[in-house]
């Protein structure tokens, strides 16, 4: 399992699958680590090493504080460090020359958490099923990835408020300058990524800088649209700073600060920044700086970036249940989740949100055939607001795109939490990666997942990758979005091709946005 880069030898490891082994190359730095002076600057050029690189086990998650859910439940959370975060792993049927379809997975995690070791996202399986090569990346997260510091520090630090999104394009070069060695074909990438990371995926596709690195784009509850104007990124600097106990006068100080001291001091704004939001709370997104993004990723996608790059986009139905259905049972009170979608919809209509509560509701009884719990309705209203309606602008904007763009919406419901999360966040993800036996997928899909709709969407999501159409024989046809159809995937144990999916849900949305444009 010995390879030669360009930056030196690595030494990887075999790991058997259910299907054949593959060879497991893990661990690998991508860009040099972003410590001392590269501290929230750019990725830069990896070192190259002297002797051997062991390449057998995960490298370190990028800088994070623990997951809640995570340590809840007494789950494994990889060790987490700035020094050598910028790392890769790659799945591999064989190291050779025969140019296999690379699949690149960028995780998600609000651009707080996560990394590219979960057993969620491992791509053994996949790679070892269909033959193709399998990367997740890492980039950095939080303050360290996501914080505008060149209005304070000078142009050295300009980038500063996305260097999440530079350490995503460096992955994406070193698998353009290396993937062939690991038998896989530089001119046949696609990037695909759930949640954050499909909204990572999405704002690469809205990026010019990153044209030409892939060939095909998977977003997964992700979005165009999660980025901030300079101005409001300053602000959330200035609650940050305040939160570290710092002045923009002493801002310097965080290029030295210790580690842990940082994170705490990003906790502290999490939870500040998190008592004013319904749902989910991000306070650390990419900026529009004129540099990195120079536009909304929505607008750059509409104006014709990356438009030659075949697209599968889709969200899961109710993927807001996680932030709305307890787990354990009970929770909160109907009074206090009603007082929760009046101020979801006094944020949307700044006027008679009451009259608005009531039409939502009205087209969302339609839509489900019985009038809606309120945990359904703030659910619906949140899946809207994050995910569902940033898909469909997303798939509007692509309508005079050159390449093909396809459509799906994930329905299959989990049994666990009495069936009360539905087909919720995440839940696709070990669907796509063959993981339903892991532990980390268990505790989402049960002890007995329909394993046939695991071979359905995986076998699909690579058969998009090596021809840019997802076509599987288990699917009926799977036609191209069109706005004049809006047809649509539904992926469950009977798939279907649907036509506009939630039409009611879509216009009124629509409308709305039409009245308040008026």
């Amino acid at each position: 399992m010995r390879l030669v880069l360009a930056s030196g030898v690595i030494q990887g490891s075999t790991s058997l699958t259910k299907r054949a082994d593959v060879q497991c190359y893990l661990g690998i730095p991508f860009a040099a680590s972003p410590v001392g002076e590269l501290r929230f600057r750019p990725p830069q050029p990896v070192a190259p090493w002297a002797g051997e690189l062991d390449a057998k086990k995960f490298g370190p998650a990028a800088p994070q504080n623990p997951d809640p859910f995570m340590t809840a439940n007494d789950y494994f959370q990889p060790p987490s460090s700035e020094e050598d975060c910028l790392n890769l792993n790659v799945w591999t049927p064989r190291a050779d020359a025969l140019a296999r379809p690379v699949m690149v997975w960028i995780h998600g995690g609000g651009y707080v958490g996560g990394s590219n070791s979960s057993g969620l996202n491992n791509g053994a399986e996949l790679a070892a099923t269909f033959d193709v090569v399998v990367v997740s990346i890492n980039y950095r997260l939080g303050a360290l990835g996501y914080l505008q510091l060149g209005h304070l520090l000078g142009d050295e630090f300009a980038d500063a408020g996305n260097l999440g999104v530079l350490d995503q394009i460096a992955a994406l070069e070193w698998v353009r300058d290396n993937i062939a060695a690991f038998g896989g074909d530089p001119q046949c990438v696609t990037v695909f990524g759930e949640s954050a990371g499909g909204a990572a995926v999405a704002t690469l596709l809205g990026t010019p800088r990153s044209e030409g690195l892939f060939h095909r784009a998977i977003v997964q509850s992700g979005t165009a649209e999660r980025a901030r104007g300079l101005p409001e990124s300053e602000a959330i600097t200035a609650g940050f700073l305040d939160a570290a106990g710092l002045t923009e006068q002493t801002a310097s100080r965080l290029l030295d600060m210790p580690l842990q001291e940082l994170l705490a001091a990003q906790q502290r704004f999490a939870d500040e920044f998190a008592k004013g939001v319904v749902g989910l709370a991000l306070p650390f997104q990419p900026t529009i700086d004129g540099r990195v993004l120079s536009e909304l990723p929505l607008d750059a996608v509409r104006r014709g970036v990356n438009a030659d790059v075949p697209l599968l986009v889709g969200t899961n139905r109710n993927e807001a249940s996680f932030f709305t259905e307890p787990m354990s049972g009970d929770g909160e009170s109907v009074e206090a989740t009603e007082a929760k979608i009046t101020a979801v919809l006094a944020e949307e209509f700044s006027a008679d949100a009451s009259g608005r509560a009531a039409d939502y509701e009205g087209v969302l009884a339609e839509e489900l055939g019985q009038q809606p719990r309120s945990r359904q309705m703030l659910e619906s209203l949140l899946t809207d607001r994050l995910y569902r309606q940033p898909t469909n602008r997303l798939l509007d904007a692509r309508a005079s795109g050159a390449a093909k763009t396809f459509a799906y919406l994930f329905t299959w419901e989990t049994p666990l939490f009495n069936g009360r999360m539905g087909a919720c966040h995440v839940l696709d993800v070990p669907f796509v990666f063959r993981q339903l036996d892991r532990i980390e997928a268990v505790s989402l899909v049960g002890e007995h997942p329909p394993q046939q709709l695991s071979d359905w969407m995986s076998a699909t999501w690579v058969r998009f990758a090596d021809t840019g159409v997802p076509v599987s024989a288990a699917l009926p046809e799977w036609v191209p979005y069109e706005p004049s159809d809006r047809s649509t995937m539904e992926l469950n144990t009977q798939p279907a091709l649907l036509n506009d999916p939630l039409a009611g849900l879509r216009r009124f949305w629509l409308e709305a946005a039409e009245v308040s444009a008026s």
